[in-house]
């Protein structure tokens, strides 16, 4: 029960205190009746007695002077503006917003100036072993590998170093047939040709002149010839174990010199123009974040591959310290300078609407009270990464818009404006042409092909479609030839009253009975 009172006595208060707030802003209207209430007034008289225009959100084409449907996707049409206010302009094509308005979409706007254009190409590659310093390491002469002094892939080689040892057959004839000749050298007239001869031999077989000196003066055979090292690099393959018999010319190991290595790009046939021998690049590695690398171009490759639609770009680097290693992957860019473009007018790409035939801008016209701006056709040389040359459609020192340039084109767009979507300057109307709905009266299907017949012989309607149960004439046309109330007048012409034209009695009288509507 004491609950039940409380619950009441504050409802009470609530209710009091609504009271009180009503009767304190009857008596502050009361008290200035020529301000607050006069303007609320004048207000609403105002807006009323100005014409409103409604548009579909997904076809800015429609544009009725009252709401209703779609007629051709059935949504509500919504209002787009009243005449007067922020939006119109005394240029037809012209799109006027407020500074708030602005700030709210980020519009901003860059005046167009002369630059010696400069190209950024971007490449992408890795690194790779110089080919000039791959070396192959072969067997002189055949026989069995006795030993290896280089055992696994990666290991460090240098030049002259001895790198295996052969069991050779071939050498130890060579060496008896060397101290025969020497026997035989004074004896013999020929015999300082076949001493010459033998000594010879063993040179081919990569016997030193020391070695053989050794071998003529002690008179003791080897079997075995050490293989030495022809150049210094990595061993990149190993083909050989201890034990396999090998052939003479053989390779035993591929040997690559690191001191220097290419970093090879796949260049995209659009942009091999822009790059040629001598050029400056400068690259980094996905492996070494934070270190950048420079190098000139050393060959562009005169053929593309026909799978990738690219040629390889070679760029000659150091290596001190082995730091760049053969498969690291690098990202490039070269600044190419575009002599054939100096001194032309560039343009951010955030500030191009392209649709593919039309490339079109945003213009701020000069002189306004009020930021107005204008749909411009232009038209495109190189792209220059994040800006286009212009060739032509627009000044230098002109203001366009370079960021929320969308936003414009929307507004564009609702107001049935030339758009990027609508370019009213064809010779026929974008998208079917502008289109409106309105009441003409009728019963059956004479009404129906009087009132088409009607409408479309008016010079400039493409299309007139009338429903016989809502009793509304779906018009197609091009608003430079006619307009709704030119139709709807020729149609009244035919006995039918169409929008807020009336039939002449007589007309009207000339129907069939089965066409009669009024009552």
């Amino acid at each position: 029960m004491k609950r039940r009172q409380d619950i009441q006595k504050a409802s009470l208060i609530v209710l009091g205190g609504i009271a009180a707030g009503l009767l304190l802003g009857w008596w502050l209207f009361r008290s200035a009746p020529g301000q607050a209430g006069h303007t609320g007034h004048a207000a609403h008289t105002h807006a009323e007695n100005e014409p409103q225009v409604w548009t579909c959100a997904m076809h800015p084409q429609i544009r009725q002077d009252k709401p209703g449907k779609c007629p051709l996707c059935a949504m509500d049409l919504i209002p787009v503006k009243t005449a007067g206010t922020i939006g119109e302009t005394a240029d037809p094509d012209g799109i006027m917003l407020s500074k708030e308005a602005m700030a709210l979409a980020n519009i901003r706007t860059t005046a167009v100036s002369r630059r010696n254009p400069v190209k950024e190409v971007r490449l992408y590659g890795t690194i790779q072993a110089d080919e000039r310093l791959s070396h192959s390491q072969v067997a002189h002469t055949g026989g069995r590998i006795e030993r290896l002094f280089v055992n696994f892939t990666g290991e460090t080689v240098r030049k002259g170093q001895t790198i295996a040892s052969i069991y050779s057959p071939d050498l130890l004839n060579a060496q008896q047939e060397l101290l025969e000749a020497a026997k035989i050298q004074s004896s013999h007239p020929a015999g300082q040709a076949l001493l010459e001869a033998a000594r010879e031999k063993l040179r081919l077989l990569k016997l030193t002149d020391s070695q053989i000196g050794e071998v003529e003066q002690s008179g003791v055979l080897s079997p075995l010839v050490n293989v030495v090292a022809n150049a210094g690099g990595i061993v990149t393959v190993k083909k050989v174990a201890e034990g396999d018999y090998v052939n003479q010319g053989s390779v035993l190991f591929e040997l690559t010199d690191l001191s220097t290595v290419w970093a090879m790009f796949d260049a995209y046939e659009a942009d091999l123009p822009y790059l040629k021998t001598g050029d400056a690049v400068a690259y980094t590695l996905s492996a070494l974040p934070g270190k950048s690398y420079r190098g000139k171009i050393t060959f562009v490759d005169p053929v593309i591959d026909a799978s990738t639609r690219t040629a390889k770009v070679r760029v000659e680097t150091a290596n001190p310290g082995l730091q760049l290693k053969p498969g690291m992957y690098a990202n490039a860019v070269v600044e190419a300078s575009m002599k054939a473009y100096a001194g032309s007018l560039v343009v951010p790409k955030t500030a191009v609407l392209w649709t593919g035939k039309r490339s079109i801008v945003y213009v701020k016209q000069p002189n306004g009270d009020m930021p107005v701006f204008r749909l411009r056709e232009i038209n495109l040389g190189a792209a220059l990464g994040d800006a286009y040359v212009v060739l032509s459609g627009i000044d230098e020192g002109e203001e366009i818009v370079t960021n929320g340039v969308f936003s414009v084109d929307a507004s564009a767009q609702l107001e049935g404006k030339r758009s990027m979507m609508n370019n009213d300057a064809d010779d026929e109307p974008a998208d079917g042409g502008e289109q409106a709905t309105f009441a003409v009266r009728g019963l059956c299907e004479m009404c129906k092909e009087r009132i088409e017949s009607a409408a479309k012989g008016v010079k400039g309607v493409i299309s007139a479609v009338w429903d016989m149960e809502s009793g509304e004439l779906r018009l197609a046309y091009d608003r430079k030839r006619t307009s709704p109330d030119a139709v709807a007048q020729a149609i009244a012409l035919t006995g039918h009253d169409a929008g807020a034209h009336k039939a002449a009695t007589e007309t009207y009288n000339a129907l069939p009975d089965c066409c009669k509507y009024r009552d």
